[in-house]
Formats: structure tokens, sequence, C-alpha cells
């Protein structure tokens, strides 16, 4: 299959930001799973805060930076230690843009976003003039979190500030505006940026990718290759994430050939874990199967994730069976795919099994939860959540969208649930997921008509997806939501995912 090459670049207007939130509440809950402790003992926490305590009396600034550095460079940010690290970095009397830069890219890179921006704040309040580095690592942060009004409120402080753009801060910002809904000013900032990175362009092409955009990744890709940009293997795990989501089966077939033919570029683990990805999601499990058997290497767990993913949605259990045979350490995910299919088929005593196992060696399922940013604020819920202060009103809101739905003619996707239960607690089940809060709370707190974002950290199921494109035409508003795959942006009834996902 030949691809044509395209010249349909972004439009190149500078983006219009508006007024910013400047907000000012952080909240200390995150949904991001903390790593375990691995290396370090009570003994060495105590041992290096003493030392730093012992440098306050009299000063001795060069001990407490040398020991700083050493955390940070060695220690505790490497093993999710945030805790410890952030006692040391604040026990230190002489901190400066260098420690500050460590510290919050030290945040960044363990999932603790949350505290990358509040420390960020921090510095900004003892007067630090943050540099590029800072902004990245901030930027970064937001794009995580998806939230945009931190990001804009970041972005135009580089502004005002005239930090000069590389490809760092304007990969960075793509990523945050396109993580965050807004992918036409991703793309205008790829449009106005000098595109001499292969970064860049990996930048856009997985910002489209995630939403659903496969024809403007191709076009991109293509566009590289009249700019005289190299790709690289990053660009391919973007473009065939792109194909994979769109089930552009036979266009990945062809990027996933002419990586080696025409690149050099030997596929890797990542790159064949996208194609069975891509097999799986079009129901190709046969041919998933046989790339992973072929595979030159051994294939790692994300590939056998996909195929038990795609066995659970197509509900072809022999294979799941054989997918989950291979993972050798299962996770809370691995065993719930498992269950689920069983569910599916009416495996009941299946599934059973899959759940005592599960309690007998103390895996807990990842609880979905959602979250929605309003007036610089993040909002998190959990599925049947009573926990905000708000939740009455929040109730009465949803209980007044699912009717008004079911009058349109929603009807709930009871077999979404999989759990040998009665049919109403079904429902009861489905209406209170974690999104569904979420977004009854960004109803009653915006303007109508304002388009509303929510995250999710898991896949968002069937029914929810449903439901948001009959509530997106009720109250004429767009509704995006971002799950741990892709984005769905609803509007008027529809989704641009395509029911594909």
């Amino acid at each position: 299959m030949k691809v044509p090459q395209q010249r349909n670049l972004f439009s190149s207007k500078t983006p219009f930001l508006g007024s910013l939130n400047k907000a000012t509440f952080i909240p200390q809950s995150s949904p991001i799973i903390r790593p375990a402790r691995t290396l370090y003992s009570e003994t060495d926490d105590r041992t290096l805060l003493h030392i730093l305590e012992g440098c306050k009396l009299p000063p001795n600034f060069r001990t407490a930076n040398s020991v700083h550095g050493k955390i940070i460079k060695h220690g505790f940010m490497k093993v999710g230690e945030f805790g410890v690290a952030k006692k040391i970095f604040l026990t230190s009397s002489a901190r400066d843009v260098v420690t500050w830069n460590s510290t919050i890219g030290g945040c960044v890179k363990n999932g603790y976003f949350l505290e990358a921006i509040g420390l960020f704040k921090e510095m900004l309040n003892a007067s630090i003039e943050p540099d590029g580095f800072t902004f990245a690592s901030a930027i970064t942060a937001c794009s995580r979190l998806g939230a945009l009004n931190h990001g804009q409120w970041v972005h135009e402080m580089m502004i005002q500030k005239k930090i000069q753009l590389n490809y760092i801060l304007c990969s960075a910002l793509i990523d945050m505006y396109s993580r965050c809904g807004r992918i036409e000013i991703a793309k205008s900032i790829f449009g106005t940026a000098v595109r001499n990175d292969v970064s860049i362009w990996n930048a856009m092409i997985n910002s489209l990718a995630i939403h659903g955009l496969a024809s403007d990744a191709i076009s991109v890709f293509s566009n590289m290759q009249i700019e005289k940009i190299s790709p690289d293997p990053l660009t391919f795990i973007g473009i065939l994430t792109a194909c994979s989501h769109c089930g552009f089966v036979d266009h990945g077939r062809y990027y996933f050939n002419i990586m080696q033919k025409n690149f050099s570029i030997q596929p890797q683990l990542e790159h064949h874990g996208a194609m069975v990805d891509l097999f799986g999601r079009a129901g190709l499990l046969e041919e998933a199967y046989a790339l992973i058997q072929e595979m030159p290497m051994e294939p790692d767990v994300v590939a056998w994730r996909a195929l038990l993913s795609a066995c659970k949605t197509y509900k072809n259990h022999e294979l799941g069976e054989i997918a989950v045979g291979k993972i050798k350490n299962l996770g809370s995910g691995d065993y719930v795919l498992l269950s689920n299919m069983y569910c599916s088929l009416n495996k009941w005593d299946n599934a059973e099994t899959v759940r005592y196992v599960m309690n007998k060696k103390g895996v807990r399922k990842c609880r979905g939860r959602s979250w929605v940013e309003l007036h610089g604020s993040i909002h998190y819920f959990k599925s049947g959540d009573r926990s905000h202060p708000e939740t009455d009103a929040i109730y009465r809101v949803l209980e007044v969208l699912i009717h008004r739905s079911r009058m349109e003619g929603y009807v709930c996707a009871r077999d979404s649930v999989f759990m040998d239960i009665s049919e109403e607690e079904k429902e009861e089940n489905l209406n209170y997921h974690s999104e569904k809060l979420a977004l009854a709370y960004g109803i009653l707190k915006s303007s109508p008509g304002t388009e509303i974002l929510i995250s999710k950290n898991l896949r968002t199921c069937s029914d929810c997806h449903s439901w948001m494109k009959i509530v997106s035409k009720l109250l004429n508003r767009t509704i995006t939501v971002r799950d741990r795959m892709r984005f769905h942006s609803f509007e008027k009834g529809s989704c641009t995912c395509g029911d594909y996902w």
C-alpha cells in the first residue's frame, strides 16, 4: 500500500489564551498510584535528615546542598519517597533555581504532578526566577493532570517573562494543550514552531493519535519527509497508535513494514505491541496472536495485555487464557480483564475463581476515578462517591439528567456490569459512575453552553459513552472525556471516536 504525501500543514495563527484563572488551591489527593518503597530504609531516612539538621547551626550550605543533590540524583525521588525528598529540600537553607528545578523535575518524573505544581507556586512565592527547565516541568505536570487553567497560566507567564521557545518547550506545550483537550491550540503552536527537531513532530503526531485524528497524523508524517526530518522509533509508535485508535489496519501494516525497509529502524517491543493492539481492536485476534508468536524477541507484558483486552472485547476466552498464562506477574488489571471476559460469557464460576485468587493474593482492583478542573480547583469523584461537600446538589443534577436522557431513548447498558447481581443493582451501579458525577458537577458549576473537560484514570465504559452522547445533545454542550486511552469529544449526540475505541 502506498500512502501519498500531503502538504496540509496546520494553521499558523497564534492561539488566543484569554484571561487566566490563577488558582491557589491545590488538593492533596492525586489519581496517581504511588510507587512502592524499594531501596531505602528508615535508618537511611533518619541519617540524611540528621546530617541536614546538623548543617543548620552553624550554617553549612555546602554540605546541605551536596546532600540534597545526592538525594535528587541517586535517591528518594527515584523510588517515590516524595515526602522525605521534599523535607530534605525544605531543610536546605540555600535553595537556588537548580535545586528547585531538580525537586520539581523529580516530582514530575515520579508521577507527583499536583505536588510539582504546588512546588512551582512555592518557588514563585520565594521570588526565585524560573527558567526554561522549570517551565518544561510545570507544563508537563499540567499536561498529565489535564489541568487546562493551570497550563494556560504557566504558558502566559512564559510569554510575560519572554522565555524563548526551544524544541523542548514547544513539544511540552503541544503535548499539554492536546492532553487538556485543546488540540486546535496544539496545532497552532506546531504551525508557528521552528520544526527542525524530530521531537516537535513526535509531539504533534502523538497528540493527534490520542484525539483519534489518524488522517491528520498521517499528513504530519508525510510532511516530515517533505521537510527532510528523519523519523525515529518514537515517531512510529505515534503513527501506529493513531492507526490503532481509528482502525486503520492497512495503514498500520504499511508503516510497520517501512520502518526497517525505508528508514533502517528495527521494530522494537513497543512497535510490536502497538501492532498487536491495532489487530486486537479490529477483531483480528488470530493475526495479533500470530504476530506475538513471530516476534524476534521475547514478547513483553504489554503485548499480552493488549491481546487479553481484545479477547475480553470479542469474548474469546480460549485465547484470553493463553494470554493470561504468558503474563508472569498478573496485575489487578489483568485479573479484572479475565474476570470480565468470563462474566461476558456468563461463566460466573470462572469469574468467581479469578476473584478468589485476587483476594487470596491481596490484589486490589484499581478503582475508577474521574476529575474535573473548575475555577482553579481540581475536583475528584469515585463511583458512588458522596464525599464532595456539594454531593446533594450533584446527585440532584445527575438524577434529572438520567431522567431526561431516558426520555430521549437512553437505555442503561446493564451488560457492561460484569457482576452476577440483579438488573436493578446493575443499573444503580452504572448510574453513579465517576465520570457521570464529574459531569453533573461540571454542569452545576458552569454556565450553559460551556464545554466541560473530564479526565478519567480508566477506560470509559460503553454505558457512560452512550449516555454522554445523549446528554451532549440534550444540553447542546461539548463534553470532552480524556480516559486512559484517548479523548472522546461528545457533541450533538455523537462522539469523535465514531464509537471505535
